[in-house]
Parts: structure tokens; sequence; C-alpha cells
């Protein structure tokens, strides 16, 4: 690990005003991900912003009936918070799958939003990874892909995003608030706030260099049933091969309308809202939303399992789902 300076924020305006006068920072919030890129040398900063004391740590009620979630609340506090249980269950499901105990109870809610890839080759300094080391090619292309993007890649990069959270947050259409280094603010939709790879991978977001994750709004409460599966080759601690967040809708005829949002299988969180139309004369809702979320997909002879495997979750998840309501 190279040497770095630290400073302690107390404020967001603090923080961003400390990172627009010192070249190479970081902010540092729970650390989870940047700490271990540090000592690996992925990640290099000069200096380091600590925020854990700039506030933005309470879940709130909004005036339209939704919850404003502070970038630094951690995400096992997100997780068991009662408003969050009862009125956006599918993300407190989501949050339980991710990492282990330990980690939520130190990450933060906009630290995992910006989490970077999982991929080996990424992790790896000794192969080449276009998200490292811009233009020094894609070792994944012809290596080790199990894990990897099915649709949404290039021929940079088909690395996947790794978070459970923002899975959820996509199928809620979530917004995230921010404050820039020259005081303005933004409310970005999440469906926009991650980038697919094409010829800059390492361009993993539409967040600016010192722009400081400040919140995330959740909309109204929206019911319906909603789920959150996630397929891992192992039970605990590890990533999804593929993961549905799922808000089904159902009246006397059966299915009436569905929000699906797919992790595991693309650089972001993966939703296609016009495979949600149409929903309700469906023959066969799973694999109408399957078909035209994922169409287009290119999936590696590793992990073309992955169609099948999102097929039958969903599947799997539309059933509980029909059980749950009319029971």
């Amino acid at each position: 690990m190279k040497r770095f300076t630290y400073e302690r924020v107390y404020s967001p305006s603090d923080a961003v005003e400390a990172f627009a006068s010192t070249p190479g920072a970081r902010y540092l919030a729970g650390g989870t991900n940047l700490i271990d890129l540090m000592k690996l040398g992925i990640e290099a900063p000069a200096h380091l912003i600590d925020v854990n004391h700039i506030g933005l740590d309470r879940i709130e009620d909004t005036a339209d009936g939704g919850l404003r979630i502070g970038a630094l609340v951690r995400n096992s506090d997100l997780a068991t918070d009662a408003r969050v249980r009862s009125g956006y269950p599918v993300l407190a499901r989501a949050l339980v799958s991710g990492a282990s105990g330990q980690l939520r109870n130190k990450a933060t809610v906009g630290g995992n939003l910006l989490q970077r890839t999982r991929c080996l080759y990424f992790y790896s300094g000794d192969l080449p990874c276009n998200k490292r080391q811009p233009g020094s090619g894609c070792a994944a292309q012809e290596g080790i892909s199990r894990n990897l993007a099915i649709i949404g890649g290039s021929s940079a990069c088909i690395a996947t995003y790794p978070s459970d959270m923002a899975v959820a947050l996509r199928v809620l259409d979530a917004e995230v608030e921010t404050l820039r280094c020259d005081g303005g603010t933004r409310r970005i939709p999440l469906a926009n706030v991650h980038a697919l790879p094409g010829d800059t991978p390492h361009v993993e977001h539409v967040i600016e260099p010192g722009e400081l994750v400040t919140g995330v709004l959740l909309p109204q409460r929206v019911g319906g049933v909603q789920r959150y599966l996630k397929l891992r080759d192992r039970a605990s601690y590890a990533f999804a091969n593929v993961s549905i967040a799922l808000i089904a809708h159902y009246d006397r005829q059966g299915l009436s309308a569905a929000r699906v949002a797919f992790g595991g299988v693309a650089p972001k969180p993966w939703r296609v809202e016009a495979a949600e139309a149409g929903i309700s004369s469906a023959a066969d809702p799973a694999n109408h939303i399957v078909e035209i979320a994922l169409a287009g997909a290119t999936p590696t002879e590793q992990n073309a399992f992955k169609l099948t495997l999102a097929g039958r979750a969903l599947t799997v998840l539309l059933d509980e789902a029909r059980a749950s309501a009319t029971c």
C-alpha cells in the first residue's frame, strides 16, 4: 500500500471542499471495498477524506410518502428498519443477501452503490484489465467467465456489477442525491447512475470526481408481493450468478403487473421496462420477461447457463408470489 494522507471532515460541504482542494483525494466511509483495493495496489489515493462524521446517517419519511436514506446509513441498519421491512421488503431481502453480517454492519448505502466489480481479472494485477488499466485489454474475454456478464458488456469488458442492494433499488425506481464540488446538487434516477462499458469500461458511473453521494430517495410505497432471490455458488458471502428483484401485483384474474430487475448478468442492475408490458396476458410470464429483458445476450460458453437459470429463477419467484397473494 502506498503512503497517503488523511483528514476527517464534519459536513458535506466540508467534504466536497476538501476534495476540490486536494489532488488525488478519495472519500472514505465504510471502506469495505476501497481499503481492499488499496491493499492490492488497484486504488492508490494520495489523500483520504473520512466522511463518517458528516451526518447523512438517518432514514427519514418524505412528504410524498417515500423514504430518504442517508448515504452513510449502514446496510444492516437499513435492512432492519421497520419502514423498509414493511414498505419495501424487496430491499430488505436484497440487503441481507449481500456479503456477511460483519460487512453489512460496516458498509454504507453510498459506498454500496459505487463499489467496483469483483471480476477476478480486475483484482489480478498481472493480467490485462481495461477497468484497472485502460487500453491494456480484457483477459476475461478468453479466460474464466462463469460469473461475468451475458448482456450489456462489450469487447472491452464483460465484468458484472456486484451490488444486491442496487438491484432492489432499481426495481423500486429509486433516485440518488448528490452534492457537487461547486455546491450544486443533483437527483439522478438509479437507472442512469451506472454506465455500460462500451469502449470506456473504466468509466463505471455518472458520478463526477468529488461529487458526494448524499442519499437515496425511495418513492411512495408500491405494495404488491415483493421478493428477492439470489442464486450463487455457495450459500453466503458470494456474489450472484443470477439475482432477481420482483414486485408482482395480482387481481382476480391473476398476475396483473410486475416489475423485474436482474443482478449478476450485466455491468449494472438490469431492468428492461418494455419486458414488463403485457405481462398480464402472457401465457408464460417468466419466459415473456426473460426473452425481452435478455434479448441480445451474448454469453460465453462458460456462462450461457445464466439464461436458463434466470428463467427458472423467475418462474420460482412468480409461483411463490402467486401463492403468497392468494393465501
